[in-house]
Order: C-alpha cells, then sequence, then structure tokens
C-alpha cells in the first residue's frame, strides 16, 4: 500500500453533523483538509430546487484552523423566516467546483436521497438516546440501529424520531487499543496536526511521545515521584475493580491532537481511508495476539462508521460528557481532584480533553456559551498552525475551561430538555477529601430548579441515573465508608447526602414538572423505573430510562447475579428498603420483554427510543439492540 503520506487529502474529512436544530436556527459541524467557501442551500415543500440558499459570503461560518490540513467549520445559522414543523427538509454544502454532498459525501444519503434530510420537530413525541461507544468493544455499534431505523421510512417525517441525546463516554479518551492509537498518531501525521511541549513528563515533547519505546505503556512515562504514586495508579495504571471493571488505560490519550483525531476517526469514516497505521513496537507475542484480536473488532467498527455518520447527518444531536470523555473517575473525589490538577502533566491531559469536547461535542449544544473560550483557543491555534502549540496560553486556556460553568443547556419545546452537567461542579464531601462528591453542587442544583419551574413536563438528561440499581448502590457506599470509592466508581446520586437531598426536593416541589422523564447511561446495562413519592396522591411522576451502552455491556453473569440480588434484598417488603436515601419513594421496576423470569436488568449493546404522549409521559418505552432485535419495557404492578 502507497505511503499514506503520498495521498491527496479530500475536501471534506468529517461531517456535516447536525447539531442544533430549532425553527429560526441551524448548527452545522464540518472538519475539512481546507478553508471552503460553502454555500448552503434548503429544500423545503418537496421542491427539486433550493427554496432558500446561502452563498459563502452570506453564511455564518467560523473556521478553526486545526492543522496545515485540518479545518473545522463552524455554521451557526439564524434564519429569519421559520423552517417548517413536522415537514421533511432537505439540506446541501455545495463546494466552489458546485458539487454536493453527494458527490463528496455520499456514504450520508438514504436510498433515493440526493441530500441529507432534517425535520423540526417543536413536539418531541420520540426520542433515541445513549452512551458509552468504546470503539474496541466486540459489540455492533447501536447507532446502526439507529440507521436502521431512520432507513425504515426515510421520507416519512411523521417516522423521524426528532433528537439524539448522546449521554457520555462518546469517545473512550482513557481507554484506547493498540490499533486505534497507531490509527490517531498516522492521522496526526497525515493531517499536519499541531506538536506541544509536555511539562512534568518523563518525555518532553509531543514527537518524542509518539516515537517513544514505550508509546504504548504510557505508565511508564509519568514522573517516577513518589507524591505522584497516586496519580500513577489511578490515572495509568490499569486498576482492576471488582466491580465496574475498566480495560487497561495505558494508552490514554494526551495530546490535544491525539484528542482530535479520535474525534474524527470515531466521527466518520473518511480519515480512515487516508492512513495506513503501522504495527505496534516492541510487542510480545501476547500483545502481538491482542492487537490482532483488537484489529478485528476494529475493522468492524470502521465497516459501520457509514451508518453512524448517516445518522449523524440526518438527526439534530446533541451531547454532554462523562468520565471517559476525559479520563476515568473524573473529579470522583475532591482527593482525586487534588491530585489530577496538581501536577501539570495530568493536567495538560485533562485539559486537552476538554479542549477536545469544546469543539467536537460542546459548541454545538450552544454555540453562544463558547464564544471567549473559543477566541482564545482560535487564537492559540493560529500561532501554533505551523508546529508546536505555545506553552503560556495553552496552559491559560486549561485553566480558563476547568473553571467554565456553562457545560449545562437546555432545548426549549415540548416538554423543554434540561441537559445536566455532573462533571465539573461537584459538591465535595464535608467529611472527608476522600468520600465521593455529590455529582452537582447547590448552586448548580439551583439552577436547576429554576430551569423547571412551572413546566409542565420536562426530560431530564442526567448522564448517570439519578434512580439507580440499589444493591449497586450500597455496594458502592461501603467501599465508600471504607475509604475505597475509587475502586467501584462509586459515582451515584445518592452517594453525597446533600446532592441527594437537594435533587429529591427539586421533584417534590409544587411548582417544578408533574411529569419527569430522566434519560441516563454511563452503566453498561438497562432498565426503566416509574418512581412516586410516598403518602402523596397527587406528587409527580417520574421515569427513569436507562440505556446503556452504545457500543459496551456489563460482564453477564455478574450482572445476572446483581439482578437477582437485588429483587431478593430490595423486595418491597424489605426493611432493607428503610435505609436508603429514596425511602419516601415508591420505585417500580419495568420489565423487559421478551425476557427471563423476573429478569429487570438488559445487557445488551444499542440505543434507546422513547415514545412520548402530549403530556411528556412514556408511551412505550424501547431498546433497539445493535444485533437487530428489540426489547420492550413494560409496567408491572406496583409494589
Amino acid at each position: 500500500m502507497a505511503d499514506s503520506a503520498l495521498r491527496s487529502n479530500p475536501p471534506v474529512l468529517a461531517g456535516p453533523i447536525l447539531r442544533r436544530l430549532e425553527p429560526q436556527r441551524l448548527v452545522l459541524w464540518l472538519v475539512a483538509s481546507r478553508r471552503l467557501a460553502l454555500t448552503l442551500k434548503l429544500f423545503e415543500n418537496g421542491a427539486d430546487g433550493p427554496s432558500r440558499q446561502w452563498s459563502a459570503r452570506q453564511l455564518p461560518c467560523r473556521v478553526v484552523p486545526l492543522g496545515r490540513q485540518a479545518f473545522l467549520h463552524l455554521i451557526d445559522l439564524h434564519l429569519e423566516a421559520p423552517l417548517a414543523e413536522a415537514a421533511l427538509i432537505g439540506y446541501d454544502l455545495c463546494l466552489p467546483d458546485g458539487t454536493g454532498i453527494a458527490d463528496w459525501a455520499s456514504h450520508l444519503l438514504y436510498a433515493g436521497e440526493r441530500h441529507p434530510t432534517f425535520v423540526v420537530h417543536s413536539e418531541r413525541r420520540q426520542l433515541l438516546y445513549g452512551s458509552c461507544r468504546k470503539p474496541h468493544h466486540p459489540s455492533r455499534d447501536g447507532l446502526t440501529r439507529a440507521d436502521a431505523l431512520i432507513a425504515e421510512r426515510p421520507t416519512d417525517p411523521k417516522a423521524r424520531p426528532a433528537l439524539l441525546l448522546l449521554t457520555g463516554d462518546q469517545i473512550y479518551a482513557d481507554d484506547v487499543s493498540a490499533p486505534m492509537l497507531c490509527a490517531v498518531q498516522a492521522l496526526i501525521k497525515q493531517l499536519g496536526l499541531p506538536g506541544e511541549p509536555l511539562e512534568g513528563a518523563v518525555v518532553r515533547h509531543s514527537d518524542e511521545l509518539y516515537r517513544h519505546p514505550d508509546n504504548h505503556h504510557r505508565q511508564r512515562l509519568l514522573p517516577a515521584l513518589k507524591v505522584n504514586r497516586a496519580l500513577r495508579e489511578r490515572f495509568f495504571g490499569g486498576v482492576k475493580k471488582p466491580i465496574f471493571t475498566t480495560d487497561s488505560a495505558r494508552r490514554h490519550l494526551v495530546t490535544f491532537s491525539e484528542v482530535l483525531a479520535m474525534y474524527l476517526l470515531v466521527w466518520s469514516p473518511l480519515p480512515w481511508r487516508l492512513i495506513d497505521p503501522a504495527p505496534m513496537v516492541g510487542a510480545d507475542d501476547d500483545q502481538r495476539i491482542d492487537a490482532q484480536n483488537q484489529q478485528r473488532i476494529i475493522d468492524g467498527f470502521v465497516a459501520d462508521l457509514p451508518a453512524a455518520a448517516r445518522v449523524l447527518a440526518h438527526l439534530p444531536t446533541v451531547m454532554m460528557f462523562d468520565d471517559h470523555d476525559v479520563t476515568d473517575d473524573w473529579n470522583l473525589t475532591a482527593a482525586w481532584e487534588a491530585t489530577a490538577y496538581g501536577h501539570p502533566f495530568s493536567r495538560r491531559i485533562i485539559g486537552n480533553a476538554l479542549i477536545g469536547y469544546l469543539l467536537c461535542q460542546g459548541w454545538g449544544n450552544q454555540p453562544e456559551a463558547f464564544e471567549e473560550p473559543l477566541d482564545d483557543l482560535v487564537t492559540l491555534l493560529e500561532e501554533g498552525a505551523d508546529g508546536d502549540l505555545q506553552a503560556a496560553p495553552h496552559d491559560a486556556l486549561i485553566d480558563r475551561l476547568l473553571t467554565f460553568e456553562r457545560w449545562h443547556f437546555s432545548l426549549p419545546g415540548s416538554p423543554k430538555i434540561v441537559v445536566l452537567n455532573t462533571r465539573t461542579r461537584r459538591w465535595r464531601s464535608e467529611r472527608s477529601p476522600t468520600r465521593p462528591s455529590g455529582l452537582m453542587d447547590w448552586e448548580a442544583l439551583t439552577e436547576l430548579q429554576q430551569e423547571l419551574l412551572n413546566q409542565p413536563a420536562a426530560v431530564i438528561v442526567s448522564p448517570a441515573p439519578i434512580f439507580g440499581v440499589k444493591l449497586i448502590e450500597t455496594v458502592q457506599k461501603l467501599f465508600s465508608l471504607a475509604g475505597k470509592p475509587l475502586t467501584v466508581d462509586a459515582e451515584n446520586w445518592m452517594a453525597h447526602r446533600g446532592a441527594a437531598r437537594v435533587i429529591l426536593n427539586i421533584f417534590r416541589h409544587s411548582r417544578t414538572p408533574a411529569n419527569y422523564v430522566v434519560l441516563s447511561g454511563d452503566v453498561h446495562y438497562s432498565f426503566v423505573y416509574r418512581v412516586r413519592i410516598r403518602q402523596r396522591q397527587h406528587g409527580p411522576r417520574i421515569w427513569q430510562l436507562t440505556d446503556s451502552g452504545l457500543k459496551n455491556r456489563f460482564p453477564d453473569r455478574l450482572l445476572s447475579w446483581f439482578d437477582r440480588l437485588n429483587r431478593w434484598l430490595y423486595a418491597p417488603w424489605s426493611p432493607l428498603n428503610g435505609f436508603t436515601k429514596r425511602r419516601r419513594l415508591a420505585v417500580t421496576p419495568y420489565l423487559p420483554e421478551p425476557r427471563d423470569a423476573g429478569e429487570r436488568l438488559w445487557n445488551g449493546a444499542g440505543i434507546g427510543l422513547v415514545t412520548l404522549d402530549a403530556k411528556g409521559r412514556p408511551e412505550r418505552i424501547e431498546h433497539l439492540n445493535s444485533d437487530g432485535t428489540t426489547v420492550c419495557f413494560k409496567p408491572r404492578d406496583a409494589d
């Protein structure tokens, strides 16, 4: 195969991805190999020709230089005349030579289409949601089921879901397979992405990191200081966990360019056609066999990427980070924060992941929130476009993002959607720095309550379930009391007394919604609960819908035991219920059909689909398995 450096890059590398969509707003994300003068065309009312179009001079498109042959195009178009709702609308992005999406990204089109389409739904009746998309997990990508769903009736606006909600772990920055890391570094070279100096590490520069014999054993490259033992063990050590297991994190992404290349490789099939990654250097026989097995899985992931990209071009998509978008156990405890942010190398790694999230996920949720940090980032990238990112402005931007408080957002409509940031505004334990922090602090929870006041119904996106499996939460609490919360990922709403009390009081507030749907992921299995306040006839109705993962799953045997033990130990008559923070709530599980007798937790990669009625209540709750089968969660008699 020819050297990848000799290949010419196509004009577009990834996208377009359809992000925020409203009757008078259209937000698109696209990465090209050069600055493009784009013309946007809309096709409304079934017309063959464009009903509206904006030339390159008219189109509000900000171009961010990512590297010598990589330019991010951020389109945020505000419309004077609103788009028709519940109608099929086509769109195209044309290059100066007149070629459109059908010419340079034909994989984005469904059969019979000449350009991608979207539907504006202010009244949201169907929502797709999912999390935890790990490329080297052996299951198929759950986004392929979303693609198949659209493909069944691509021209029927009533059949098109209103929104795709990605609720966390869109990438695994902390858990990268050997073939993927080789691809990441090959793409960095192919696109000329910038280097950067690295302070506090054994290696002093990103180029030295990529060439180092321990490139695939990065735990060896951390500074050999006793005070950093906790950092080494938690950040790179691949600690074995008896409950929620994680693969070795020895190939944690480090540099900004690595994070950026990862996003391009998980969003689009086109970058894969430009590279011929070199095999892992210095591997022994076991490592080579493991890499070969992972390569087969990655090949399958790449084969499914056209379907995933097609979904992202047709459905408005919003995203929220969870831990693996940055690093495992991100901000779990105050002690973790002190260790991770107290060293320049780990601070840079976390910061680079946040910069990547800003560009590739966060901006599209609410562009207006990121104007100032984006200005700083553009200045940093322009100054380093032909070489290295400068350390001082790089670190200054990271400092800004670590204190940034506008990652959360909401979407107007019926029902209103409120997306929570449960990672960076945490309620630190006042008892001990080693105890789990609350997922949101008091100020953030107060802001949430204000968002919900006087709403008849709301969809809350919480990356971690608000109402989780009691047995697993109890195990996490026992480990936390023993001073070992990192061992079991003790990240749940009930792990912190203050955060648990406030979130439950919000649900009890008389002026907050009558109907709540909480959408979550994170846990690598799926379940549904209906929740009501005991001894309150007209209290709010709450549904906890958890769907995880898109391309991940829990160990089968372990989850089966948790499911059984949870049913036995926390049955409605069990006195153990009196010791939980949810004792004033009646929690009724829905049962997955088809299922084994008594089963409540579903273990299978795929994506969630919920159909809501006019009052924002779930009418139908489905998990679309990536293997092509479907599970429906159905209510049972109240406990």
